[in-house]
């Protein structure tokens, strides 16, 4: 059984798309042949929603493949071995942690910002 990757990156590469885009506005970069910002291309709109609810479903899958590979290995399924069932089940813990430091950093951000003095 095969382990997906946990990062999606096309969504990666979108928001830095965004972000070199947001610098050339910034910087007020002028293309002398259009008069205007630099054409870049266009950036597919990401949802911050969407994205951690798309990392959220990431997590909860390699936590069920690792679950669903030991089980396999403990009813003694010749085609799991107990290497690839330890790295699924170190992959899914590393991704649940990653996951639940991602989810205090943003309670204290909230935090942070609701303290703000406006």
């Amino acid at each position: 059984m095969a382990i997906e990757s946990v990062i999606d990156t096309s969504k990666i590469e979108a928001m830095v798309a965004q972000l070199r885009a947001a610098a050339a506005r910034a910087q007020g970069a002028v293309d002398p042949v259009q008069g205007g910002v630099k054409a870049e291309k266009a950036a597919a709109r990401v949802d911050f929603a969407d994205v951690l609810k798309g990392a959220i479903n990431q997590v909860n899958d390699s936590q069920q493949q690792a679950s669903k590979m030991s089980q396999a290995f403990a009813l003694g399924d010749d085609n799991v071995n107990l290497s690839d069932v330890m790295i699924a089940s170190q992959k899914a813990s590393i991704s649940f942690q990653t996951s639940i430091q991602v989810r205090n950093k943003l309670v204290s951000a909230y935090r942070d910002i609701m303290t703000m003095q406006v």
